[in-house]
């Protein structure tokens, strides 16, 4: 009968050892961004099902449609600092720039506004501007030699 019982070898006798850890420190490559990408694609989630949350489908149907879209923005943009980090952290900043944006967006895209919907895009826009600072330093931090 064969000896099917699991055996843990030590890997650094393997010959590829070494490649595999390249590999793996270049594949992160100082991702300390890797706690701010859940949080990221959380918000943007949250931005998208907001006007459900906060129940102001019905009194502002501009905001409705304009959060379901930043919502996804900022989604993809979390899916992008997963998927090619190297490549999306300079859209950090884009980042910074819509959170910006929803913080001005109920007072432009609007009609006039109740308080609820005011902080919640008030909220959502301040989370977007620190998360996108947070994962603009810490490209700058990774991209310092």
């Amino acid at each position: 009968m064969a000896n099917v019982s699991p055996t843990r070898g030590d890997i650094t006798s393997h010959p590829d050892a070494s490649e595999m850890r390249a590999r793996y420190a270049r594949m992160l490559g100082g991702r300390d961004v890797a706690l701010v990408d859940g949080p990221v694609f959380l918000l943007g989630l949250y931005c998208a099902a907001s006007p459900w949350i906060v129940h102001y489908t019905t009194s502002q149907p501009s905001l409705v449609t304009h959060n379901l879209i930043m919502g996804i923005a900022i989604g993809m943009l979390a899916l992008g600092f997963t998927r090619a980090p190297e490549r999306m952290y300079g859209l950090s900043w884009a980042m910074c720039a819509l959170g910006v944006w929803l913080i001005v967006s109920p007072w432009i895209v609007g009609d006039s506004p109740d308080a609820g919907v005011v902080w919640n895009n008030i909220i959502i826009g301040a989370l977007a501007v620190i998360l996108g600072l947070v994962c603009a330093g810490t490209a700058a931090k990774a991209s310092r030699p």
